[in-house]
């Protein structure tokens, strides 16, 4: 039975028989004897071999010939059996585990270039995305430079248009709250309304700038503006003032608070009167208090 290498290496091996059964009777012949035992000359190492294209064409012909022979006699019936060479087999074990690393590391960067290929598209939507907010940055910029130029020019318009200033028709704090009176007592209640309005931002530094609220808030009262009422008692009402009409100006605002559904806050403002006015108070004054905060329901 003969077993052949079809491989280019078990042809190479295959042509090397020759070379090596040479070699081996080289080695042989290399052993004389000279009238006692046999010395072995040191064998010299031959020179590398140079593989050019004439040796390999003549390595390939020793092949196909050799292939030829035993082809010759195993149809003879005399069957060579070739053994592969333990070193060529192990060079083949070589080469695979070098393809399956040559694999492996073309599998790794089969990855690297898809991780490559994800970190360079997440890099160009997070470019993107800055760019935009950039845009954005810069006109919320222009934006607020814009709006900062409009104020400074309203400003400025304001400062340079003094007719809407508010004026004073007397010239004093007190002529114009004494004005502002007779309206009143003249039954003129939008005129007078006009001017206590007029008075309080003409004269915020007036001493009768409280009483001017008071009277302010009594007119708004009469043309139902309850909300509005409500709200100048509370500043004519600011740090409690100790004058004649502060009891009265507490009474009024309680009803109001009471008539509009706060009845809580109405009976602070009782609370407030019964501790600052009640003692100078008048007796009518008195009894409209406990009324008022039966009314609330007042603690």
């Amino acid at each position: 039975m003969t077993r052949m290498s079809s491989s280019p290496i078990g042809r190479l091996a295959v042509g090397l028989v020759p070379t090596l059964a040479l070699t081996l009777g080289a080695a042989l012949g290399a052993v004389v004897v000279s009238g006692g035992p046999a010395v072995a000359q040191t064998q010299v190492q031959p020179p590398p071999i140079a593989w050019d294209e004439r040796r390999l064409e003549r390595l390939d012909r020793n092949v196909r010939r050799l292939e030829r022979a035993l082809t010759q006699r195993n149809a003879a019936g005399d069957p060579v059996i070739i053994e592969a060479d333990p070193e060529v087999v192990a060079l083949m074990g070589r080469v695979d585990l070098m393809d399956q690393r040559l694999s492996d590391l073309e599998a790794t960067l089969v990855r690297m270039n898809s991780e490559t290929e994800r970190l360079t598209v997440e890099l160009e939507a997070a470019e993107r995305a800055n760019r935009d907010l950039i845009g954005r940055l810069d006109a919320l910029t222009r934006q607020v430079a814009e709006l900062e130029s409009a104020r400074a020019e309203a400003e400025a318009a304001a400062v340079a248009d003094t007719s809407l200033q508010p004026r004073s028709p007397s010239g004093s704090d007190t002529g114009d709250f004494d004005a502002a009176m007779r309206l009143v007592r003249d039954g003129d209640t939008a005129a007078a309304t006009d001017a206590f309005e007029l008075f309080i931002v003409t004269w915020p530094e007036s001493p009768r700038l409280g009483e001017a609220h008071y009277r302010l808030a009594d007119l708004l009262a009469g043309a139902d503006d309850a909300d509005g009422a409500v709200q100048e008692y509370a500043r004519a009402l600011r740090g409690w003032p100790a004058t004649n009409w502060g009891a009265e100006a507490t009474l009024r605002l309680a009803a109001l608070l009471m008539g509009t559904n706060r009845n809580e806050q109405a009976c602070q403002a009782l609370g407030e009167f019964d501790r600052r006015y009640a003692e100078r108070a008048s007796a009518n004054g008195r009894a409209r208090a406990g009324q008022l905060r039966t009314q609330a329901r007042c603690g």
